[in-house]
C-alpha cells in the first residue's frame, strides 16, 4: 500500500520470513551490520557503544542519501523496532513490527517519508525511491535470514 499526500510518502509492506522471531529480529536490531545484506545500504557502522536499544545510533550510506545517522525509536526486543534518519531535507522513519508464528516471523513495514525544505520540490520522487528501497530491503532480509542454516 501507498498514500502519498503532497510532502508525505507512507508506504507499507508485510512479509512472513520462515525463521523465529528472535533471529529475524536479532538481524534487524544489529543496524551496524545493515551493509552486510542489504543492498540499500553501501556501508554501516554502530556509533555509539552500550546496549541496543532507544537512541542507539548508527551511519548509513544509503542509496539515494549518501551517508546519514540513524536511530533506534520504540525499541521492543523482538515486537518493534522505528529506524529514523537524522537528515535535514527528510523526516519519517522505518518501522518493523514483528509478529511470532511458530517458527514464522510477520513483519509488518511501514516506511514514512516527508520532505522537508527545497527537497518538497523532489517529493513525487520519495514515492518512487521510498517503495524500490523498501522492497529491495524487505527482499534481502528474507533472503539473507532464509539462507542462514
Amino acid at each position: 500500500m501507498i498514500y502519498e499526500e503532497g510532502t508525505v510518502a507512507l508506504i507499507t509492506r508485510t512479509q512472513v520470513i520462515k525463521k523465529p522471531v528472535e533471529e529475524v529480529f536479532s538481524v534487524v536490531a544489529d543496524g551496524g551490520n545493515f551493509a552486510a545484506w542489504n543492498p540499500t545500504i553501501r556501508a554501516s557502522r554502530r556509533l555509539d557503544a552500550g546496549a541496543i536499544g532507544n537512541g542507539a545510533r548508527f551511519e548509513w550510506d544509503l542509496r539515494g542519501f549518501g551517508e546519514v545517522v540513524q536511530e533506534f525509536q520504540e525499541f521492543e526486543p523482538n515486537v518493534r523496532v522505528r529506524i529514523v534518519p537524522h537528515i535535514k531535507r527528510l523526516a519519517g522513519g522505518h518501522r518493523f513490527r514483528f509478529t511470532a508464528n511458530g517458527d514464522e516471523t510477520r513483519i509488518d513495514h511501514e516506511l514514512e517519508m516527508t520532505a522537508k525544505g527545497m527537497f518538497r520540490l523532489f517529493a513525487p520522487m520519495m514515492g518512487m525511491i521510498g517503495r524500490k528501497n523498501l522492497r529491495d530491503t524487505a527482499n534481502a532480509l528474507q533472503t539473507h535470514l532464509e539462507r542462514r542454516d
